[in-house]
């Protein structure tokens, strides 16, 4: 079974230090998930001139053979590095790979012509043993539709038996939808709550748009699909709402969301949230970001960074951990 992944990347990540390494999102090839590793700075001390680049193996049953190539590839997808091997990985979280994958004299050469990116391609083959496949009745089975079926109950209205007045719109829903989804929702709509009597509840501290996300989420598992959730201060918002209605899994996509958008700009705001809602790791995102050469100096000068320190100055602890962090005796 074949698969193909790639794991962009930037000059700016280099100088992280030997061992640190940045990796692409967790992806399944047959029944196994991988993830692809990156050192910039090498596997370990020693290694520094060059970059490594690993295929780690994070989840399934042991005893996974397969058969991988990375390529580096330049802006026009031409092939600029080839490596390949073949390996059985046994315990989870194995990895396996090049420790100089490239020399990073010439792969500054390569960033320069290439807009200060470089791609790494996978191809990834898993072997299983033969006739396993043979020896099995495969009985084709549907994807599943459940949370189509939840959707269309949401957008038709039949049944709904609660009405949530956000600012100046009405949201209608499900009772027992909303109870089974949500431990918080449950106390209100089915506890000895006020809510419990109502028919109408009133919300005053949230957005339209942000219950609506919401509620799209408890009714499918999923995020709306509209580009205005997936934009930095929705993200915010409706992470705080997802922690005040207990939605750990929402939570989490909005955390995993917001620490790939870390700027200058942002940083301040997003990492007072993330202590103010116990998101660690996106705390530990922020931190990171701004022990970056000359990145805290720069967030100093932003107005959300004054405003950050007001409302969490125990924050400025963290900080000064990461950027300038004691001396061992």
């Amino acid at each position: 079974i074949d698969a193909l992944s790639s794991v962009r990347s930037k000059s700016h990540q280099q100088g992280m230090g030997a061992g640190k390494f940045i990796s692409t999102n967790t992806f399944s090839v047959s029944g196994y998930g991988w993830n692809i590793r990156i050192y910039p700075d090498g596997l370990k001390e020693g290694t520094d001139a060059y970059m490594s680049a690993f295929l780690c193996f994070c989840s399934g049953t042991t005893d996974a053979k397969v058969k991988f190539t990375f390529s580096l590839l330049e802006k026009d997808r031409k092939v600029n590095k080839l490596e390949s091997a073949t390996n059985t990985f046994t315990p989870v979280g194995g990895t396996w790979g090049w420790e100089n994958f490239i020399a990073n004299n010439k792969l500054k050469e390569l960033l320069s012509c290439n807009d200060d990116c470089f791609t790494i391609r996978c191809v990834l083959t898993v072997f299983k043993e033969p006739g396993i496949e043979d020896s099995t009745v495969i009985v084709p089975v549907p994807q599943s539709d459940l949370h189509t079926h939840f959707a269309n109950m949401l957008k038709d209205g039949e049944g709904m038996d609660v009405t949530f007045s956000v600012r100046d719109q009405l949201f209608d829903a499900h009772r027992c939808m909303l109870a089974a989804r949500s431990s918080v929702f449950k106390a209100e709509l089915f506890g000895e709550m006020k809510e419990t009597t109502m028919k109408h509840v009133k919300i005053d501290d949230m957005e339209p748009s942000i219950f609506e996300a919401l509620l799209h989420f408890i009714y499918t598992d999923t995020l709306p699909s509209n580009c205005e959730v997936d934009q930095n201060v929705a993200l915010q918002h409706l992470l705080v709402a997802a922690d005040r209605y207990g939605l750990d899994r929402l939570k989490a996509i909005c955390e995993g969301k917001l620490c790939e958008r870390i700027d200058v700009q942002t940083v301040a705001t997003t990492l007072a949230l993330a202590e103010q809602h116990g998101t660690l790791q996106l705390k530990n995102a922020c931190l990171r970001y701004l022990s970056s050469q000359g990145v805290l100096q720069a967030v100093k000068e932003t107005d959300e960074f004054k405003h950050l320190i007001t409302s969490c100055p125990s924050i400025m602890v963290d900080i000064l951990d990461i950027v300038a962090p004691p001396s061992v005796v």
